[in-house]
């Protein structure tokens, strides 16, 4: 029997101290919920949730998804895992296991409390995309035995798991496959384009272009991104995903790289560097799906997100 305490939830936030996760556990306190956040700060940091100690409705507790959690939750969001090549990379094989043994515990958890749970999946799913744009019933293009599998094909592996227990136990699922989001709190030494640039751009170092630069990706900023994610785990239970949340306006990395500059006022110059393994030539959700089922879709555009974006890795300096 699922817990109730009126509209408040207590909602579990596994990844909680990353980029992403202490921005949904910002939203889901605001909403009046009380928030156990899980995170083993590999790649999470305690600094992005600091602020929430003193808040009686927030919990931290230190621990890896790999191993199984007894807790007491309406809700879980499942974020727990590196997401930028250097960090997935590092240590290729607990990357799998976080999304695939990460996966099963959440879902065990989940089926012993008849309580919805939601994958945090990727866009990274589509690999190097031979459709453009991506639909959610593309099957991707996926190197199974190449340096960035152990993400992609972990989170590949997660949706099965996913979608396996929900036809077998009837549990209540939700899987949002994420494009690149940015904005405040973002690691700085994750390798992602966008603090790749700003870092560059604001120490007047040289910004680094893969390839020719004209590859392209679309940017979403973390608040609409985080309303896209509540939006889904509160939708109706007939509704799974996977579903695409990102900003469909596509820029090319040489876009990108001009925009950033304007906005730090920096003097760097572009230089060109070789393509790595692997890495996608295009990237922009059709967020159709999105719209329809969820009445969601981006509303700050990037030359507005990079200003506070870049201000946190001004102030991130000092």
């Amino acid at each position: 029997m699922a817990r109730s305490y009126g509209t408040r939830k207590r909602i579990l936030v596994t990844g909680g101290a990353g980029f992403l996760g202490s921005h949904l556990i910002d939203r889901l306190l605001s909403d009046g919920h009380e928030v156990l956040c899980v995170d083993n700060l590999f790649t999470g940091t305690k600094r992005n949730i600091e602020h929430l100690h003193k808040n009686p409705r927030f919990e931290f507790m230190r621990h890896d998804v790999t191993f199984p959690l007894f807790v007491e939750v309406d809700e879980i969001y499942n974020l727990a895992c590196p997401a930028s090549p250097i960090h997935y990379q590092h240590d290729p094989v607990q990357t799998t296991k976080t999304s695939v043994h990460g996966a099963i515990n959440m879902l065990g958890l989940a089926k012993r409390l008849k309580c919805r749970i939601l994958q945090a999946s990727t866009s990274e799913v589509y690999g190097d995309p031979a459709v453009h744009p991506q639909t959610e019933d593309y099957w991707g293009h996926v190197n199974p035995i190449g340096p960035r599998s152990c993400y992609d094909e972990g989170k590949r592996c997660a949706e099965t798991l996913f979608f396996d227990y929900h036809r077998q136990t009837g549990l209540q699922i939700k899987v949002a496959r994420i494009f690149n989001t940015y904005g405040p709190r973002m690691h700085r030494a994750d390798g992602r384009v966008v603090s790749n640039f700003i870092i560059q751009a604001l120490a007047g170092e040289p910004i680094t272009l893969y390839g020719d630069g004209n590859q392209t990706r679309s940017f979403c900023f973390v608040s609409d991104l985080i309303d896209g994610l509540v939006r889904l785990m509160d939708s109706p239970p007939s509704f799974t995903g996977p579903v695409n949340l990102g900003n469909p306006v596509e820029f090319t990395m040489r876009g990108l790289a001009e925009l950033i500059l304007k906005e730090t006022g920096s003097t760097s110059k572009l230089v060109n560097m070789a393509l790595p393994q692997d890495d996608p030539k295009q990237r922009q959700p059709d967020i159709s799906l999105a719209k329809a089922k969820l009445g969601w879709e981006p509303k700050i555009n990037l030359a507005d997100g990079l200003k506070p974006t870049v201000d946190y890795f001004r102030r991130d300096n000092l």
